[in-house]
């Protein structure tokens, strides 16, 4: 709890004196700008040089960004701090959420928890020109969620993936790694309609699935990861990743070979890259409102706790925005995703999310449908058929309200309701039809 007031009061410090930097520094471009023009009537930008648009092409739009090389709609609201040097254009973004949870408030099965947590991130990233036709760029993202979570991260009903303590973690979200991501790309454009694309990271986030949960604005406000987190975008932390993609148009095509081994449990060191596993990834934005995706990825042993079971993943999504006026948008996003390994029927996840944000408040809802083996619910073989799917409906409605501005950080009180139908052989366990809820803040950037 003492880390978690520390890391809230560093975060507004640090965004508080970029905001004042990028005040002063505002005006001083403001100034040489004027001067430049007194002695060149013919410049009409005073930073020529510096990249204004997306981080993988000169030639899209900044809101396009996602997160690694996976496309948002044009119209998706932008959330951050923006900044200036004379060659370099900087982004930083954010978000904590201190809150208090408990999964099962009736206390009605054996698999619930409560918890003090603070799931959090924190990004910057950076672009330049490299001659004519060039674009350079550098993503670096953390997490300090193993030391405001835990090693077996938070209570979360019917979450699978990944170990603490070799046991594999269930009704719980892992927490992610210190170094989420760090990752450099180069971008060549072609024309004004194509481009090619280079991107490495270590770690960083291949071509496979939507945008991850943490970057897609219908996602922003919930503190909860998706229960399909495992189906859609858990690769968005990857130990070594190398991406080609060719955009033309309203199209973009990607390959990616990288390690299909999710992180470890020691969330602050680099794991082996192995690069052993490949994905491919068509997206298409016919317009500025809609991003498309289908994707596939050949998975090697993603977790370490199932022996040598390989994954072949599926995910088709779309995500739609939607500014309805000043300080008012509305977001959506819905997905599909198919797990198929060997020996074992294929497990699919649904996912229908929005948001809608009308100035201080914003009110947001999830729902889930995902199948769960009864190996993945770690469920007692001499009670339950293991192989056997066990589908789980779950359904999130939350909201929340800015209580307090600071510069260009904002702090929001919200609360959230969970509401859970799995199948009935389960009930002994979780209860019928479970109910989990939290109280929680939300310090995030301001609306850009």
């Amino acid at each position: 709890m003492k880390f978690n007031i520390v890391l809230i009061g560093a975060f507004l410090f640090a965004t508080q004196s970029v905001f004042a930097q990028h005040q002063h520094g505002q005006e001083n471009h403001k100034q040489e700008h004027n001067e430049h023009q007194l002695h060149d009537t013919s410049s009409v930008h005073g930073h020529l040089d510096v990249p204004m648009g997306h981080a993988y092409s000169l030639n899209l739009p900044m809101s396009r960004n996602g997160s690694g090389t996976a496309w948002l709609p044009d119209a998706s609201p932008m959330y951050g701090v923006m900044l200036h040097s004379k060659k370099w254009m900087y982004m930083l973004h954010g978000n904590i959420a201190p809150r208090y949870i408990k999964t099962d408030l009736a206390n009605n099965g054996s698999r619930g928890g409560e918890k003090f947590s603070a799931p959090n991130w924190f990004m910057a990233m950076g672009q330049r020109r490299v001659g004519k036709n060039g674009l350079f760029n550098f993503d670096i993202m953390l997490s300090f969620d193993r030391l405001t979570d835990g090693g077996a991260g938070y209570p979360l009903l019917f979450q699978t993936g990944e170990s603490w303590k070799g046991v594999p973690l269930v009704d719980k979200q892992h927490p992610h790694d210190l170094f989420s991501a760090l990752a450099i790309g180069y971008t060549h454009a072609l024309s004004e309609k194509s481009d090619l694309s280079v991107y490495l990271g270590y770690p960083g986030e291949p071509a496979l699935g939507s945008v991850a949960f943490m970057h897609r604005p219908s996602a922003l406000s919930n503190p909860d990861a998706p229960i399909s987190h495992h189906w859609n975008d858990a690769t968005h932390i990857t130990f070594g990743v190398a991406t080609l993609g060719f955009r033309y148009d309203k199209f973009k095509i990607e390959a990616s070979s990288f390690t299909g081994k999710e992180p470890d449990e020691n969330r602050f060191d680099f794991d082996k890259p192995r690069f052993d596993s490949y994905s491919g990834r068509l997206s298409y934005n016919p317009t500025e409102n809609w991003a498309f995706q289908v994707s596939h990825g050949w998975i090697k042993n993603p977790e370490s706790t199932d022996g040598h079971k390989d994954v072949n993943r599926t995910i088709a999504s779309a995500i739609y925005s939607h500014p309805l006026g000043e300080q008012k948008t509305l977001n959506a996003t819905a997905l599909w995703a198919l797990n198929k390994s060997e020996g074992h029927d294929g497990e699919n996840a649904a996912l229908l999310e929005a948001s809608y944000r009308v100035r201080k408040l914003e009110l947001y809802t999830r729902y889930e449908w995902v199948q769960k083996s009864g190996e993945e619910l770690v469920l007692n073989a001499e009670q339950f058929d293991t192989h056997d799917l066990y589908p789980v409906n779950a359904l999130s409605l939350g909201a929340h309200y800015d209580v307090l501005t600071l510069g260009k950080v904002r702090v929001a009180a919200g609360g959230q309701l969970n509401v859970y139908q799995a199948d009935s052989r389960l009930d002994n366990l979780y209860g019928k039809n479970p109910t989990s809820g939290q109280v929680f803040l939300r310090i995030y950037p301001s609306m850009m």
